[in-house]
C-alpha cells in the first residue's frame, strides 16, 4: 500500500493542535447536577501524541498555551508522557483553553430516525472562545518544528478554532515537494462550527483531501455531508492513498491505494478489520487512540491489516479506562493479539486492567477474557 514513512526526520511523529484542561465529573449525571469535578488533560492531537509515545516512538506536540497555570500542567503532564514540548508556546495575554464534560463521548448527532434509539444526552461545554491556541498562525509557528516529523498528524478541531487556524492548516495540507506523511483526523463537532451550518462540513471535505492519511467515523460523514458507507466517502475523498473508516463497535474498513496509481484511476485495496469485543468503561478518547495505534503500525511499516488491528487494541485500551488518555498494550504482546487467527480475534473480551494484566504474562488469549 502507499502512504508509508521515511527514516530520515528528527523525531516520529508531530502532532499540531490545541490542547486543553478537562474536567470530568467525579458522579454520573446532568453538568447542572454534578457537584465535583476531576482534573486531567485532553485534546486529539496531544492524545494522539502522548500514546504514541508511550508506545516507543518519538513524539513532538505543537501548540500554544497561555502563561497560566493551566498551561504550566498541560505541558508538564504532556511532557511525562515522553513527548517533547519545546516548541509548544506561552501566550501572555490569552488563556489556556479548558472544558467540561459529563461521562458520555461528545456527539456528533443524534439518535438516528427510525432506529429507536435514544438520543445522546452526553454534555460538553467548552472555554476555548480567545483561547491562546486559537492565535496559532502560519506567522507563530516555525517550518523546522512543524516539519520535524517522519509523519504530521492534524485535526479538523483545529480548522474550527479561528480563521488563522483554518487558515495554517489549509497551508499544511496544500500539496507539495518535500513536506512528510500527513494524517487528518476528520474530527467533526457540530458545537465547534458557527450554527452548526455548511461551512463547517465543506471545510473538513477540503482539507481531507489534502492529506495522505484520512480517519473519519462512519457516523461523522453521515452528519457532515450525508454519504453513506464507506465506498460512498471514499469517492468524495479520492486524493489520500490511505482513507481509513471508522464504524465504531462494527470494525473499520481502509482504503488503500495501490503504489504508483492515481487518484481514481484503479480499484483500491479495501480492507476490514472487525473491533474487539470491549467492556466500555467510558468511550471518550478512543479514536485518538486507534489513530495513535494506526499511525504506530504504519511507522514500524506493518500491513493495513495489522495497522487496522493495532488501531482497534489501542481503542481497546482507551475504552477501558475512564479518563481521555489509557496505557497501550506493550509492542510485543500487541503484536501477538495482532497475529491471532480470524476466530481467536472474534473470542477476545477486553476489560479494565488488560493491558496491565497482559504485562503480567496473562494465558492463552485464545482461551481467556482479558483481565
Amino acid at each position: 500500500m502507499t502512504a508509508t514513512v521515511t527514516a530520515t526526520a528528527a523525531v516520529d511523529v508531530v502532532c499540531l493542535g490545541e490542547s486543553m484542561v478537562t474536567f470530568a465529573p467525579m458522579a454520573p449525571g446532568r453538568l447542572a447536577d454534578v457537584p465535583s469535578f476531576v482534573r486531567g488533560i485532553g485534546g486529539a492531537e496531544s492524545n494522539v501524541a502522548c500514546a504514541l509515545a508511550a508506545s516507543g516512538h518519538s513524539a513532538k506536540w505543537v501548540g500554544r498555551v497561555g502563561a497560566d497555570g493551566f498551561g504550566e500542567h498541560l505541558v508538564a503532564a504532556i511532557a511525562a508522557y515522553g513527548v517533547d514540548t519545546a516548541a509548544v508556546q506561552r501566550d501572555p495575554r490569552r488563556p489556556t483553553g479548558i472544558y467540561f464534560r459529563t461521562a458520555g463521548e461528545r456527539a456528533t448527532s443524534g439518535a438516528r430516525p427510525g432506529s429507536g434509539d435514544a438520543p445522546d444526552r452526553s454534555e460538553v461545554v467548552y472555554y476555548r472562545t480567545g483561547s491562546a491556541a486559537s492565535a496559532m498562525s502560519r506567522a507563530t509557528l516555525r517550518e523546522d518544528d512543524v516539519w520535524s516529523g517522519r509523519i504530521l498528524h492534524l485535526s479538523g478541531i483545529t480548522a474550527a478554532l479561528s480563521a488563522d487556524c483554518l487558515d495554517l492548516l489549509r497551508s499544511l495540507l496544500t500539496r507539495g515537494p518535500g513536506r512528510p506523511l500527513v494524517s487528518f483526523d476528520v474530527n467533526y463537532r457540530m458545537s465547534l462550527w458557527p450554527d452548526g451550518g455548511p461551512a463547517g462540513p465543506r471545510v473538513l471535505l477540503d482539507l481531507a483531501r489534502g492529506a495522505d492519511i484520512v480517519f473519519v467515523g462512519e457516523d461523522e460523514a453521515e452528519a457532515a455531508w450525508g454519504l453513506h458507507g464507506d465506498r460512498a466517502i471514499r469517492q468524495a475523498i479520492p486524493e489520500p492513498d490511505v482513507l481509513v473508516v471508522k464504524r465504531g463497535a462494527s470494525g473499520a474498513t481502509v482504503h488503500a491505494r495501490q503504489a504508483g496509481a492515481a487518484p481514481g484511476s484503479g480499484p483500491d485495496a479495501v480492507i476490514s478489520v472487525p473491533a474487539l469485543r470491549v467492556d466500555v468503561v467510558a468511550p471518550v478518547g478512543a479514536g485518538d487512540a486507534f489513530a495513535a495505534g494506526f499511525l504506530s503500525a504504519t511507522l514500524r511499516g506493518l500491513g493495513p491489516h495489522d495497522r487496522l488491528r493495532h488501531g482497534h487494541l489501542s481503542a481497546a485500551a482507551a475504552l477501558t479506562v475512564a479518563g481521555d488518555l489509557a496505557a497501550p498494550p506493550a509492542r510485543a504482546y500487541a503484536d501477538r493479539l495482532a497475529a491471532l487467527d480470524p476466530h481467536a480475534w472474534g473470542r477476545l473480551r477486553l476489560g479494565p486492567g488488560w493491558t496491565a494484566a497482559a504485562e503480567q504474562g496473562p494465558q492463552d488469549p485464545q482461551e481467556v477474557r482479558i483481565p
